[in-house]
């Protein structure tokens, strides 16, 4: 009895590649590394070379046989005299030929960067820094916006994804300076840490002083998983904790945090524990008014509503979730943010039970 299945057609079969045949198939791009340093403030240390106009990060070709963190370090030994080992891997960057970034007379076959993380350098580590004086003339920490102005669009974009992987702990895969995949809320709302005015004013745990206004509540606001909220302008695009100015119709700075959270971010808040203030000397933003305080507050978030317009702009703010750290080293405080973010999270912790936040990447606060 005859099958009636149909037989199928024979696959023809390709010619079997030689070695040397399959070798040239093969995709054939450069490879190039570099390494995000920053200072104590939060700055990228970039490199000025002598060949170009524009500025880099420390870092350079990978060599024939070399990997990329290998690379990464023995460029940093040759271009700052800093004998140290690469942190983890920050981004990676596809250019492809052709891309108006490169010279047209250059003959690119395009190249995959890799960006580590070099950490931070103290005084004494900037102190040694030693560059080869035929190949580099300067370098600088600068923050975000002035690095990027420095550098050609597509490095800036490089840049800039790798201080925000940096900050939410996550690896950014690049092309062409755009996010390969999907766009973290960093880069979604184009946030990044900017040293503001006043990180070096002194910061004050006591009582704010009789007679003394107080101009501007903040708040450290917990979520029970340890995690604070950042809000941001999308008009300014600069984190910031949820609060603002202390105004006539408020009771208290209490009350104007609970105000300000609810305008901002449709936050409810419990009980609120003042952590101290920042002396401003002037009070130039308030007109001139002379010496007065920066009130910086703390309490757990008791509700969340469905994200809307505030009131008093008219915008939708960036509703974000950081750890304490995250947020401090986002909101461009130095040294003062970091205490405030410390001491806020062991009141959190003692007052209220929150836990001390996991490392995790930074998220969008959903509703």
């Amino acid at each position: 009895m005859s099958d009636p299945r149909p037989v199928p057609e024979r696959v023809p079969e390709h010619p079997r590649m030689t070695q040397a045949e399959y070798a040239r198939s093969r995709h054939a791009v450069w490879l190039g590394t570099s390494v995000l340093f920053t200072d104590v403030l939060g700055r990228i240390l970039l490199v000025k070379p002598v060949y170009r106009r524009e500025w880099l990060l420390a870092g350079g070709a990978v060599d024939s046989g070399e990997s990329p963190a290998a690379a990464a370090a023995r460029e940093v030994a040759e271009e700052l005299g800093l004998v140290r080992r690469p942190g983890r891997l920050l981004a990676t960057h596809f250019l492809p030929p052709g891309h108006p970034d490169v010279a047209r007379d250059l003959p690119f076959p395009g190249e995959v960067r890799y960006v580590y993380d070099g950490g931070v350098l103290t005084a004494p580590d900037i102190a040694a820094l030693r560059l080869p004086a035929d190949e580099l003339a300067d370098f600088a920490f600068l923050d975000a916006d002035d690095a990027a102005e420095r550098m050609i669009p597509v490095d800036a974009e490089i840049v800039r994804a790798a201080l925000r992987a940096q900050l939410s702990g996550t690896t950014a895969e690049l092309a062409s300076g755009r996010h390969a995949g999907v766009v973290p809320p960093l880069d979604r709302h184009q946030l990044l840490p900017r040293l503001r005015p006043g990180h070096d004013w002194p910061w004050h745990t006591g009582a704010v002083p009789a007679g003394m206004p107080v101009v501007q509540a903040w708040g450290w606001l917990f979520v029970p998983d340890g995690r604070v909220v950042v809000v941001a302008d999308p008009g300014k695009r600069r984190p910031m904790l949820p609060g603002g100015t202390v105004e006539a119709s408020d009771g208290s700075p209490e009350d104007t945090l609970r105000r300000e959270a609810e305008e901002e971010a449709r936050l409810t808040v419990g009980e609120i524990a003042r952590l101290g203030w920042v002396h401003d000397a002037t009070g130039a933003v308030y007109g001139g008014i002379g010496e007065c305080a920066r009130l910086r507050l703390a309490a757990p978030v008791t509700a969340v509503g469905p994200a809307s317009a505030d009131p008093a702009t008219g915008r939708h703010f960036a509703r974000l979730l950081a750890s304490p750290q995250q947020a401090a080293a986002l909101l461009g405080q130095g040294a003062q943010g970091r205490q405030q973010a410390a001491l806020a999270a062991r009141i959190a912790h003692e007052r209220w039970g929150i836990p001390h936040a996991t490392p995790a990447p930074v998220t969008e606060l959903s509703m």
